[in-house]
C-alpha cells in the first residue's frame, strides 16, 4: 500500500523585499522576512508530498522558503526522533513525526502572462512534487485559438458572445508519479470576485472605482465581467480534465476556485451530478408525452456522467468524520471553503475499482480572521486562505 499527501496552499503574495508587486505595495525587508518565516513553518506543519501553490510572484522566493522549511524540519527531526540505537525508534508514531525534506523534490512554477513591472506584477502558481513528475509540466494560460461563447438565440437581433484569448492566471498541470500510478495533477487559480472595470481612453482610471461617485451598476457590471472570466476559465479546466478522464487517468485538481463547491464555476469544474433515473424524463428527441429513456440507456447515461465527475475531499472528509464546519477563507462574516481538492473517481470509495482512497483530510485555518472586522485588522503577512491537505493511500495491484 502506497501513502501520499497532497496539499493546496494559496501563500498570499510571495515576493521579495522591496519589489512593488500591486499599485504601492510591497514588503520591507523585516516583513518579508516574517513572511518567510510563516510559511516555512506552515510548510513543515504540512510535510506534504505534493504541494500546488498560488500567488507566486518569482521562484527564487519560494525555493528560499521550501529551504527554509528544510532547514527547520531536519532540525526538528534532530530533536524529536528517537537514535536508531533506541529499540522504539522504529514505532509509527515517530515515522509520522519525521519531517521529510524537499532536496530532491522537483519544483514547476508557471509565471503568469499577464505579469508586467513593478506595481502591476501579477502572481503565477508551482507544484511541488517529492515524488517528481513524469514528463515537463504543462502551462496552460493563452489560449490558440480562442474561446468563443456562442449565446443561445433569445429572439432577439443579436445572439451576442463571450470570447476569451488569454486565462487571468496559468493552469499549471504535471503528470506525478505514485507508486504504481501516473497521477494528472492541475492547479489552478481563478480569477477573483473583484470587479473586473475597463478605463476609458485618455481616462486616468476606470470611474467605477472612485468611490466617492459611488455607481452601483457599473460596479455589478464589473462582477459580471469577473464571473464570466471565472466561469470560462473554469470550462477551461473542464475541458483539461475530460481529457485525461476519457483517457482512464486518475486525476487530482487542486487550487483556489474563488468560488465554493456549489457555485456554477466550481461544478463546471467538477461535472454534473447525474439525475437519479433517466428513465423519468422525456428523451431529447421525444415525440410524444411517453418518450422517455429506457432502463437500459439509463443505465449508459448514468456510466457516462459518473465516468466525468470529480469529488470534493472536503466533502468525503465531512461525510466519513461527521465534522460539520470546514473553510479557507473568511470575510464580512462570511466563512467559507473556495479553496478545494477535487479527485476522480478513482479514489472515490463507492466507485468499485478504484485505486486508492482518502483516509483523512487536513486543514490548517488557525490564522485566518474575518479581515473585514473592525477588531481584527488585516493582516497582509500570513496568508488570506488557510491551506488543505488530503491523506491518500493507494491500493496494492490487484
Amino acid at each position: 500500500m502506497t501513502r501520499f499527501t497532497i496539499a493546496s496552499f494559496n501563500v498570499k503574495n510571495l515576493i521579495g523585499a522591496d519589489q512593488e508587486y500591486y499599485r504601492f505595495m510591497s514588503y520591507t525587508p523585516e516583513e518579508y522576512a516574517w513572511k518567510e518565516d510563516w510559511m516555512a513553518d506552515q510548510i513543515v506543519k504540512m510535510d506534504a508530498d505534493i504541494v500546488g501553490l498560488q500567488e507566486i510572484f518569482d521562484e527564487e522566493s519560494l525555493r528560499a522558503v521550501i529551504a527554509e522549511a528544510d532547514r527547520r524540519g531536519i532540525a526538528t527531526n534532530e530533536v524529536t526522533l528517537p537514535d536508531r540505537t533506541k529499540r522504539y525508534a522504529k514505532k509509527a508514531i515517530f515515522r509520522k513525526l519525521a519531517y521529510s525534506p524537499y532536496t530532491d523534490a522537483a519544483l514547476a512554477f508557471a509565471p503568469n502572462a499577464n505579469d508586467g513591472p513593478a506595481g502591476e506584477r501579477r502572481p503565477g502558481v508551482a507544484i511541488l512534487s517529492r515524488l517528481g513528475f513524469v514528463g515537463t509540466p504543462e502551462v496552460i494560460q493563452d489560449l490558440s485559438p480562442a474561446l468563443s461563447i456562442p449565446m443561445r438565440d433569445l429572439g432577439g437581433d443579436d445572439n451576442g458572445s463571450y470570447t476569451v484569448s488569454r486565462l487571468s492566471r496559468p493552469i499549471l498541470k504535471a503528470r506525478i508519479p505514485v507508486g504504481d500510478q501516473v497521477v494528472a495533477v492541475f492547479n489552478c487559480h481563478l480569477k477573483s470576485k473583484l470587479g473586473e472595470y475597463i478605463t476609458p481612453d485618455g481616462a486616468e482610471f476606470a470611474p467605477e472605482t472612485d468611490l466617492t461617485n459611488y455607481d452601483a451598476t457599473g460596479r455589478a457590471l464589473g462582477s459580471l465581467r469577473a464571473a464570466l472570466r471565472r466561469m470560462s476559465e473554469a470550462w477551461v479546466l473542464r475541458r483539461l480534465i475530460v481529457k485525461e478522464l476519457e483517457a482512464g487517468n486518475p486525476v487530482m485538481v487542486l487550487g483556489d476556485f474563488n468560488d465554493g463547491e456549489h457555485a456554477v464555476s466550481s461544478e463546471i469544474i467538477s461535472g454534473e451530478v447525474p439525475f437519479k433515473n433517466y428513465s423519468w424524463m422525456l428523451r431529447h428527441n421525444a415525440k410524444k408525452g411517453n418518450d422517455r429513456y429506457t432502463r437500459k440507456e439509463n443505465e449508459q447515461i448514468q456510466e457516462a456522467v459518473q465516468a466525468m465527475r470529480l469529488h470534493s475531499a472536503e466533502k468525503l472528509f465531512v461525510r466519513k468524520s461527521l465534522r460539520d464546519m470546514v473553510y479557507t477563507s473568511a470575510f464580512g462574516g462570511v466563512y467559507e471553503s473556495i479553496d478545494q481538492i477535487l479527485m476522480s473517481r478513482h479514489f472515490h470509495p463507492d466507485y468499485g475499482n478504484e485505486i486508492g482512497e482518502m483516509e483523512y483530510f487536513s486543514v490548517y485555518n488557525d490564522h485566518i480572521t474575518d479581515g473585514s472586522h473592525e477588531e481584527a485588522p488585516y493582516n497582509k503577512l500570513a496568508s488570506d486562505h488557510g491551506q488543505i491537505m488530503a491523506h491518500m493511500q493507494l491500493f496494492d495491484p490487484r
